[in-house]
């Protein structure tokens, strides 16, 4: 290790310091993570947030001209949202 402070190590010295400690395993949680997406989106800013993912995704249609790329894209993004409300509905009943 070269001495220097970490502020003026460049390049590839971060390499040479120590690897941290694994956290504690009761640091990492294992639980479901549905409470913590429900906690995420409560108030104003996350009804909002979650105001713009539907309208950006399960309120949105693609006409018939719209491509499969397009279509499946769409898809995924709905998929993504739907997951995200299903957590946050099982979040806030627990």
């Amino acid at each position: 290790m070269t001495g220097r402070p970490m502020t003026q190590r460049t390049g590839w010295d971060w390499l040479e310091t120590a690897p941290l400690a694994d956290p504690a395993p009761a640091a990492v949680p294992q639980a479901d993570p549905a409470p913590s997406f429900a906690r995420c989106f409560t108030g104003a800013d996350g009804a909002r947030v979650l105001a713009v993912l539907r309208a950006m995704t399960l309120d949105r249609a693609l006409g018939p001209d719209a491509p499969e790329a397009a279509l499946r894209h769409l898809e995924g993004q709905r998929q993504l949202v739907a997951t995200v409300l299903a957590l946050i509905a099982r979040g806030r009943a627990a």
